[in-house]
């Protein structure tokens, strides 16, 4: 079987020790892991494959001979990287949002759009976390009837912030038990036992960042470049797993029963939809594996052409680093 060369640039955060893991999982085909970070995190060794690896500090020499990068760095470095990347001769398959809305970069998520990221030109991006979860829940229903309208709020878990947010939501949670004041430091508020309506700066009209990448994103990915997508995000006190409601309008009114077959049928998704049985799709249920489960698929009560649901799913595995080995795969097929 070929092999390639395999890096992951930002190999130490959350999302680049998930894409480790999920490269180990899904057996693809590496010959040779480079696992690249800051020069402070140079010359820690982990575990591949049984192997000791050892990190690397991350410069321009560092890509020649590589095949495929994976990106899981913030903004500044993937645009740093980005130009030594492509003259290496790699793919650079890149989580951050640098290249998303980039005309020539395709935005995929592969059960969904996977066609686009043969048309690269040396970068594919990885969606938004959100927006990879609610649109692999929606696009069976897209594909019964164009969506004209969505209303999301998503409902996203500290984990998104990276290891800090999980370290500060538990911290929170035990000085409070304690009977003691605390200081926010990752969020900018109180995490536990409180909701903050508010992920990213403002950015249009009142919406922030954040909310406005599942109308940008979701436009691309879903090839709907008029659809209208008024967001709300919040970030709750949950460990893992992000969790988001949709109502949408279609161009023909979709029954509940077409929409729950077609949902059952799509690639990526699993219905859960029992309400009398308290069967819908919850955080808990939905960690540590790539599926997003979709369920309370209702009527919208307010435009016969309408519909809501309930999907959640493990944004640092699907909404990140699963989705990211899922395009390696389609770039670099099993010989």
């Amino acid at each position: 079987m070929k092999t390639y060369t395999v890096a992951i640039l930002g190999a130490t955060g959350a999302v680049g020790q998930e894409m480790r893991k999920i490269l180990e999982e899904r057996d693809f085909p590496v010959g040779e892991l480079r696992l690249l970070a800051s020069a402070r995190s140079a010359g820690r060794e982990v575990s591949f494959r049984g192997r000791t690896v050892t990190i690397r500090e991350a410069t321009e020499e560092a890509f020649q001979g590589v095949d495929l990068v994976l990106g899981a760095a913030e903004n500044d470095i993937a645009l740093r990287f980005a130009p030594a990347i492509r003259a290496a001769g790699a793919v650079f398959v890149d989580n951050s949002s640098a290249f998303r809305l980039d005309p020539q970069v395709p935005l995929v998520v592969p059960e969904v759009n996977g066609a686009d990221a043969l048309k690269n030109e040396g970068i594919v991006a990885n969606p938004n976390c959100s927006t990879i979860i609610t649109v692999t829940a929606v696009a069976a229903l897209n594909r019964l009837s164009p969506i004209r309208t969505m209303v999301a709020s998503t409902y996203q878990a500290v984990s998104g912030a990276g290891t800090g947010g999980i370290a500060e939501l538990r911290q929170q949670v035990t000085e409070l038990e304690a009977g003691r004041e605390v200081t926010p430091k990752v969020f900018s508020h109180q995490i536990a036992y409180n909701l903050i309506p508010q992920i990213g700066g403002e950015q249009y009209e009142g919406y922030t960042s954040e909310e406005m990448k599942l109308q940008n994103e979701g436009r691309k990915i879903l090839h709907r470049p008029e659809m209208a997508v008024s967001c709300t995000c919040v970030r709750v006190p949950v460990v893992r797993s992000h969790s988001i409601s949709v109502t949408l309008t279609f161009d023909r009114p979709i029954s509940v029963e077409e929409a729950r077959a077609a949902i059952a049928a799509a690639p990526g998704c699993r219905l859960t939809d029992d309400l009398k049985a308290g069967v819908y799709p919850m955080p808990l249920d939905t960690s540590d594996q790539d599926l997003v489960f979709v369920g309370r698929i209702r009527p919208d009560l307010t435009n016969p052409k309408g519909l809501t649901l309930w999907c959640c799913g493990d944004q640092i595995r699907k909404g990140a680093a699963t989705n990211a080995v899922q395009i390696a795969e389609l770039l670099f097929p099993r010989a």
